[in-house]
């Protein structure tokens, strides 16, 4: 009798979702923001010019990045955006982007912390990514020239000092709409 109610448990816990049996109703969960995917909105955000300064710095340091992203396309939402180091997210911050149909560009700003990172050289780059973008591709740019990290009181290759600054732009991307 017991291994038979076992089974009947087992039978109606198959064929009836959990929530259900407990008065709720089974069914994937949205966040306030996500529509279930039928939408016809085009959400497609860019990330158009990353500026770092300085190039070289001693350990310990203060990095200045400033990331330009652009709405191309419809909605509004907030995103998250990241400051990579080498392909991996050092910072990252909130935004809110489509409030406003006339604003399309987003300037950002991250401060990289040197402190007890190893002397060499590093890649930056930022990325403002969102599920549903039409175009993914461009969620993401790298800036060519890598960052140089010194030695604490030590001193860079050719005599160079601390110092320069490096900015990259989608070549997509209109350098009038970036200066203004």
């Amino acid at each position: 009798m017991r291994r038979l109610f076992s089974l009947a448990i087992g039978v109606l816990m198959t064929v009836i979702p959990g929530g259900a049996l407990f008065g709720g109703t089974a069914g994937s969960v949205l966040l306030a923001d996500m529509d279930g995917g039928g939408s016809d909105m085009n959400i497609d955000l860019a990330v158009r010019q990353v500026t770092v300064t300085p190039l070289r710095v001693h350990a310990g340091d203060v990095v200045h990045v400033e990331v330009l992203v652009e709405n191309k396309a419809e909605g509004m939402r907030t995103t998250t955006a990241e400051l990579l180091v080498n392909g991996k997210a050092v910072a990252s911050q909130f935004f809110t982007w489509g409030m406003s149909p006339g604003d399309r560009l987003y300037r950002l700003s991250f401060d990289w912390n040197t402190r007890g990172v190893a002397p060499g050289e590093y890649r930056i780059g930022g990325q403002a990514f969102v599920w549903e973008d039409t175009s993914p591709f461009d969620n993401r740019l790298d800036v060519t020239q890598p960052v140089l990290i010194a030695p604490a009181g030590g001193g860079f290759p050719k005599g160079e000092t601390a110092g320069g600054s490096a900015t990259e732009t989608d070549p997509r991307f209109g350098k009038s709409r970036v200066e203004g």
